[in-house]
């Protein structure tokens, strides 16, 4: 099955308080994720003023700063990025699992729009390609399902 062209999704994202939670592990890697997103919201009708970015020490962190910010109930979503790339041990599943389960327990837990941008790579390419400023950056696929996320919200809440 292909992949949908969330591409020609208009969103209009003004009015929402989304917040970011990026991992400062991998600078690079993450640094490229976070400006995508931070363009992709621009795209949808925020600027950057409008967006927290909280950053925190590497991807194992970030469901609890997520969490967090969820529960100071001022904000529609969080996009949460960052990067777990695979080395020698079984650290990188270990991880993955966590951050992966801990993200989808913020979500279902709170029903707030939680956007999954980690990325899972077997190396340093693969993560570059991924974050690059290019179409395939998961920082502005991450963006926009967040945003589409918190318009549906809003709108089943007004049924």
């Amino acid at each position: 099955m292909g992949q949908k062209d969330s591409s020609l999704l208009s969103l209009d994202a003004q009015g929402l308080k989304l917040a970011i939670v990026v991992s400062r592990y991998n600078p690079q890697v993450c640094e490229g994720l976070l400006q995508a997103a931070l363009q992709t919201l621009e795209e949808c009708g925020l600027k950057k003023e409008e967006v927290d970015i909280k950053h925190v020490p590497g991807a194992f962190e970030i469901p609890l700063a997520a969490q967090w910010l969820v529960e100071t109930h001022n904000y529609h979503g969080v996009i949460c990025l960052g990067a777990v790339i695979r080395g020698g041990t079984p650290h990188f599943d270990y991880v993955c699992e966590a951050v992966t389960h801990g993200l989808n327990q913020v979500m279902l837990k709170t029903s707030t729009p939680i956007g999954f941008g980690i990325l899972t790579t077997n190396n340093d390419e693969e993560a570059i390609e991924r974050s690059s400023d290019n179409e395939n950056n998961k920082g502005r696929e991450t963006a926009r399902t967040v945003v589409e996320m918190a318009l549906l919200k809003r709108e089943l809440q007004s049924l």
